[in-house]
């Protein structure tokens, strides 16, 4: 089960850092992303970490945010900085039955077995 916290609304160029609670052997053991959706558009992939602790980000985040895993408590965790108003979306953490993120594969959501329920980021300019 998959558990995220931490959205809210901030304004451009200010900082959020999203939560997603997860048991001790999914974070350790698992290929875990970051998904958004926008408003009225498509779910789109925001960034990768394996179990390796190697990571992927899509272009559009890149240098901005940074995905990481902490193992007390047993979290995957998203720190967004420098946020733009094309950063507003629901954010959702996910996690697969693999322990690598195979691409481009893993930037899609049915390489992922678990979805959270998501949590709101608004930016305002």
């Amino acid at each position: 089960q998959l558990l995220e916290s931490g959205g809210g609304s901030v304004q451009t160029g200010g900082s959020l850092r999203l939560t997603c609670a997860a048991s001790g052997s999914v974070l350790t053991q698992s290929c875990m992303s970051w998904f958004r959706q926008p408003p009225g558009k498509e779910r789109e992939w925001v960034a990768n970490i394996d179990s390796a602790g190697n990571t992927e980000y899509a272009p559009s985040v890149k240098g901005r945010f940074t995905i990481a895993k902490d193992t007390f408590p047993t979290t995957l965790n998203l720190e967004m900085n420098s946020l733009k108003p094309e950063d507003t979306a629901t954010y959702y953490c996910a996690a697969s039955t693999k322990w690598n993120c195979v691409m481009p594969a893993s930037r899609t959501g049915p390489y992922f077995t678990w979805f959270g329920q998501g949590t709101q980021v608004t930016v305002s300019s």
